[in-house]
């Protein structure tokens, strides 16, 4: 292989973007909700945030003419490739606890992994990221690993 991912690359692992700490609200829950076709009365009501609320909860807003050719906002944790073409790799995700409405939670995202193999198209890289939920005695709501593939 042909050695993509750089020394200077793998210096990026356990780098980490700035925490957001956010307050969640029967309002969000409901949003969230409706806009992915929950039926359970509980997360219609907002009386508790159905399981990948985390997932937007904590994306930055960023302006359409600033996202990514792939959809998703710029990503600060992932270090120049030499790849470009980005495809999901799946999600590793723990809910050590429900979401209820007046949490104030704070997300940390870390670029765990990187690493690369050989594909039946040719050469690809690995990218995974832990964001960490937490309330705010420290322990931990959601833990989730995304991965994604460069090519």
């Amino acid at each position: 292989m042909a050695g993509l991912v750089t020394p200077e690359a793998l210096s990026w692992i356990g780098r980490a973007a700035p925490s957001i700490t956010e307050t969640v609200t029967r309002r969000d829950i409901r949003k969230y909700a409706v806009a992915t076709n929950q039926r359970l009365p509980k997360y219609l009501a907002g009386d508790e945030a159905p399981p990948m609320f985390h997932a937007h909860f904590f994306q930055e807003i960023v302006p359409l003419d600033a996202m990514q050719p792939d959809g998703q906002a710029p990503n600060e944790l992932t270090p120049p490739l030499p790849l470009k073409r980005v495809m999901a790799g799946g999600r590793d995700v723990t809910i050590h606890r429900p979401i209820m409405p007046g949490d104030t939670l704070t997300a940390t995202r870390t670029l765990i992994e990187l690493y690369e193999k050989e594909g039946r198209t040719g050469p690809l890289i690995f990218v995974v990221i832990e964001m960490r939920v937490t309330d705010p005695s420290g322990e931990p709501v959601v833990t989730e690993r995304r991965t994604r593939i460069m090519r």
